[in-house]
């Protein structure tokens, strides 16, 4: 019963109020889940509430305990009745059943990239391009010294791609450990398609 912030760092504290979850490389698939959120409640009628709670991924499971979903300690009780929480705790794994929510938390906010404290201003101009290193990083190995614009690619409902431009997004006079807010906000995006038995009720 952990979830440590992962990608995002001390940024997922924030999250979703701290209850996250850390995700088996299954469900992790190579940080396409990071971010993601699932709503779970666990199976034991005496001990836990029938709404559950909702969980955000943040970081990948590096132990092998069989376990689809490691949440935090905040978000792990949640899913307990009052007065339950101790009990609860006491059995560490539990079984649960979970399926993939929208984000609702996320609302009105606008997408900010972070540079990490890793990162080097060089003199001069160069080409670059990003490379995924992982879930939600990604590296570049020259970074040129005027104002970087980025390009994103969504695919909506109905499965077509749009891309979005967010201008002067990192500024030429950047700092590493900075969050840069992009002022875009995506709201057109395709959602997993979820039906029984993988999602058995409508109302959790």
């Amino acid at each position: 019963m952990h979830a440590a912030g992962g990608a995002y760092g001390s940024m997922a504290l924030d999250f979703n109020n701290g209850y996250l979850a850390a995700a088996s490389s299954t469900i992790y698939g190579d940080g396409v889940a990071c971010g993601g959120c699932y709503r779970m409640r666990c199976k034991n009628d005496r001990l836990c509430r029938s709404q559950g709670t909702t969980v955000i991924v943040t970081d990948q499971m590096t132990n092998s305990n069989k376990t689809d979903l490691v949440l935090s300690r905040k978000a792990y009780m949640a899913l307990a009745k009052r007065g339950m929480g101790k009990h609860l705790l006491k059995n560490g794994a539990i079984d649960v059943e979970y399926k993939r929510y929208p984000c609702d938390f996320f609302n009105n906010k606008n997408l900010s990239l972070r540079v990490e404290d890793s990162s080097k201003n060089p003199s001069g101009f160069s080409d670059f391009s990003l490379k995924r290193n992982h879930s939600a990083v990604w590296d570049v190995d020259n970074v040129p010294n005027y104002v970087l614009i980025f390009e994103f690619g969504v695919i909506k409902e109905s499965s077509d791609w749009v891309y979005i431009f967010a201008k002067n997004v990192i500024p030429t006079d950047w700092k590493p450990g900075m969050i840069y807010d992009t002022g875009v906000q995506i709201t057109e995006i395709k959602w997993e398609s979820c039906s029984a038995p993988k999602c058995p009720e409508e109302n959790w």
